[in-house]
C-alpha cells in the first residue's frame, strides 16, 4: 500500500471510530488547532456540508449556544440540536436568505469543502470549483459580520490566482493550508482567510 493510501485509510478509520460522517472533519480540526477560528457561542455557516463531518465538528467546538447551518444539495442527516441544514443550491437566489433566517444574526465564520461533481477533464473541474468558491465569496459578503472569517477549499489551476487576489482584497488575512488529511496528489488547497473588510 503506498503512503498516500495509508494515509486515507487512517483518516477513514479515525471517522468511523469517533463517529465522524467523513475523513473531511479531520482537514477542519487540524486548520482549527492552527488557527482557532471556531469558537464558542459562534454562528456557523457551512457550504457543501454533506455528508456532515465540517457540521459535526463545528457544532462539537461552538456548543450548546452557538448555531451551525449546513448547505447542501443532498440529504443531510444529523442529530444535534445546534445544527440547522438546508437542502438548497449555493446558486439559489434565496439562499442568502434562508440562510439568515436559520443563523438569526450574521455569521462569525463561513466554511466551504464545495466541489463539483468530477467530469475527468480537469480544466473544466477547476473551472466549475473556482465559480463554486467566487459564489461562497458572494455569499459572505452577505452573510458575514465584520472582521469574520472564510475557511474554504480551492482547487488550484489557471483561475487560482484570480480567486487568491478576491481574497486579498476581501480580507485582512489570507493563510494556504494543505491539511494531513488531504491526499497529497490531490491539487485542492485550503485558505484560511480572516479579517473580513465590510463596505
Amino acid at each position: 500500500m503506498r503512503l498516500n493510501e495509508a494515509r486515507k485509510d487512517l483518516y477513514r478509520r479515525l471517522a468511523r471510530e469517533q463517529g465522524y460522517k467523513s475523513r473531511a472533519a479531520f482537514k477542519l480540526i487540524e486548520a482549527n488547532e492552527r488557527y482557532g477560528f471556531l469558537r464558542e457561542d459562534g454562528k456557523v455557516v457551512d457550504f457543501g456540508a454533506a455528508p456532515g463531518g465540517w457540521l459535526q465538528v463545528a457544532s462539537e467546538l461552538v456548543g450548546p449556544r452557538g448555531r451551525v447551518v449546513g448547505v447542501d444539495l443532498s440529504p443531510i442527516r444529523l442529530k444535534e440540536k445546534n445544527i440547522i441544514a438546508i437542502r438548497m443550491d449555493v446558486h439559489d437566489p434565496g439562499v442568502a436568505e434562508r440562510v439568515r433566517g436559520a443563523l438569526g444574526a450574521p455569521a462569525d465564520v463561513i466554511l466551504s469543502d464545495l466541489a463539483p461533481t468530477v467530469s475527468g477533464v480537469w480544466e473544466l473541474d477547476q473551472t466549475r470549483q473556482v465559480d463554486l468558491t467566487l459564489r461562497v465569496l458572494d455569499l459572505s459578503r452577505e452573510l458575514l459580520r465584520n472582521k469574520g472569517s472564510v475557511f474554504c477549499k480551492l482547487f488550484e489551476g489557471e483561475r487560482s490566482q484570480q480567486v487568491r487576489d478576491i481574497f486579498r482584497g476581501m480580507f485582512e488575512s489570507v493563510r494556504v493550508v494543505k491539511p494531513a488529511a488531504s491526499r497529497n496528489a490531490s491539487s485542492e488547497l485550503y485558505y484560511f482567510c480572516e479579517g473580513l473588510r465590510k463596505g
